[in-house]
């Protein structure tokens, strides 16, 4: 795999040059294309552009889909094939984009992130996924194959709902509501980690789960820069006029945008929750602080009158009481015994020992 690329990598260079930024997760670029209407569906793939130049589709709708996003010549070439600005394909191959909506005309040009969430790193990855929706086509660029539109091409081929009888726009929803709902399902599993943390900190506050703390706290702020953002960008699309989005699908556009309302709403409880959590934290340590150093100072109260009977017999006098009795010695003894079983029991009448 080849070397991740930065920003910096490109310093200088003209607007709409095509160079990839970022990690490459594919070794070679993926072409496949669904075309489809009402009454049928065709599926094709194809190993390299030059495979695909001689090819002429049939049916009304198109979906390209291409995984692997670090071949500027393939991009370049689908670029042409479907008239993208050079701007375009350079926001593709650049896979650090905030999620954003562009209108170049007669398409346009959404971005979105792609999450994950391993619950042995307790991590969250993301990927940039683009889409172009054009009259009759929809281009998505994934940076490799995760899976999550299967569901998608299965109700294609299944015919199932109205995803066939209805348009391009259609489609565009349905993928979309896809990267919806990988927000929920990350949210789902943060959330069950939050509650098994949050019922470790009740038992024992540790270290490791103050770790595990502030690993949960940078995951969800990773989740809320990229769902902010796409909420904004569903929200455009409700309000845009009809060229891409007919009327009957204007009621899903909607429904994915009272869904990221609902993301942002969960992620921000969670977030509260482990704010509070923090604090509980926090306040449990210092309370176990101050309950060993309670502990400490009974312990040294206890003693101090011994060392107050042991001072006042070491001193130099001539004359002292006991000083010359044979059981002077086991008196003082017995004095600081008496004074100290006398505190801890005071102590420990008070609950001042635990």
């Amino acid at each position: 795999m080849a070397k991740h690329k930065r920003r910096s990598d490109k310093a200088g260079l003209p607007p709409g040059a095509l160079v990839h930024l970022g990690e490459r997760k594919t070794e070679h670029a993926a072409i496949a294309l669904i075309e489809y209407g009402a009454d049928g569906i065709a599926e094709n793939s194809f190993a390299s552009v030059q495979a695909s130049r001689d090819y002429a589709p049939r049916l009304p709708v198109r979906w390209l889909n291409v995984h692997g996003l670090h071949e500027p010549d393939v991009m370049a070439e689908i670029g042409n094939r479907f008239g993208l600005h050079p701007l375009v394909i350079e926001d593709i191959l650049n896979t650090d984009q905030r999620p954003k909506v562009d209108d170049y005309g007669n398409y346009l040009y959404i971005v979105g992130r792609l999450f994950e969430y391993d619950p042995a790193t307790m991590s969250v990855s993301s990927e940039q996924v683009s889409l172009v929706i054009g009259d009759d086509f929809v281009l998505s660029f994934q940076e490799r194959p995760t899976g999550s539109f299967n569901p998608v091409r299965e109700r294609l081929r299944q015919n199932r709902g109205k995803i066939r009888q209805l348009g391009a726009d259609y489609l565009a929803y349905t993928l979309l509501d896809v990267l919806v709902d990988r927000y929920f399902t990350v949210l789902e599993q943060i959330g069950e980690r939050t509650e098994l943390l949050e019922d470790e900190l009740m038992e024992r506050p540790t270290p490791a789960v103050l770790q595990t703390l502030h690993q949960l706290k940078r995951e969800t702020l990773t989740l809320r820069r990229a769902v902010w953002p796409l909420r904004e960008v569903i929200n455009s699309l409700t309000r845009a006029d009809t060229r891409f989005f007919q009327p009957a699908t204007q009621p899903y556009l909607r429904d994915v945008y009272d869904h990221t309302v609902h993301v942002i709403e969960s992620l921000e409880a969670i977030r509260d929750l482990l704010a509070g959590m923090l604090d509980i934290y926090l306040s449990s340590i210092s309370n176990r602080v101050n309950q060993e150093v309670r502990v400490i100072t009974v312990i040294a109260l206890i003693f101090m009158p011994a060392t107050l009977i042991s001072g006042i017999f070491g001193m130099n006098f001539r004359s002292m009481p006991l000083l010359d009795n044979p059981f002077g010695f086991l008196a003082a003894i017995a004095m600081m015994a008496g004074v100290a079983t006398t505190l801890a029991l005071v102590f420990w009448r008070r609950k001042w020992l635990g």
